[in-house]
């Protein structure tokens, strides 16, 4: 398909996410984890939805409307110590893909990653900047 960009009076920017939605199988289930075990603030249900604050944005987690594939898209999860966070919730039974491990060098800061499944099994980023002292 050939996009022709907007003009500058229609210009359309998106530079912000509002919300992020994941399907999800067991609300029940699902609520307990993005609440308790990832500590996200939450804020209301409506209907086959329930929603958590992260951040800036507004995290949704729903019952499909029909069986759909899942899987494909990734939520990264910014936080300060991922290897706090990792030991912390591969003790209480969260089951990670890999460990974290160390994705680039940047100018002051390493970038650290590590994935973990939701019950789900929707594949979750969790992923730290840690300073460096160069």
């Amino acid at each position: 398909m050939n996009y022709q960009s907007p003009t500058a009076a229609a210009k359309v920017e998106f530079d912000k996410i509002g919300q992020i939605a994941l399907t999800v199988t067991d609300l029940a289930r699902a609520k307990e984890f993005y609440g308790n075990m990832l500590g996200m603030r939450f804020l209301f249900d409506a209907g086959t939805m329930a929603f958590f604050q992260c951040g800036e944005i507004r995290l949704l987690i729903g019952l499909a409307e029909k069986e759909e594939p899942r899987g494909g898209t990734i939520v990264y999860f910014k936080v300060e110590d991922i290897h706090a966070v990792y030991a912390n919730l591969q003790a209480h039974g969260v089951e990670f893909v890999d460990t974290p491990h160390m994705i680039a060098r940047m100018p002051g800061h390493d970038l650290w990653m590590t994935f973990l499944k939701d019950p789900d099994g929707n594949v979750l980023g969790v992923m730290s900047e840690v300073r460096t002292t160069q």
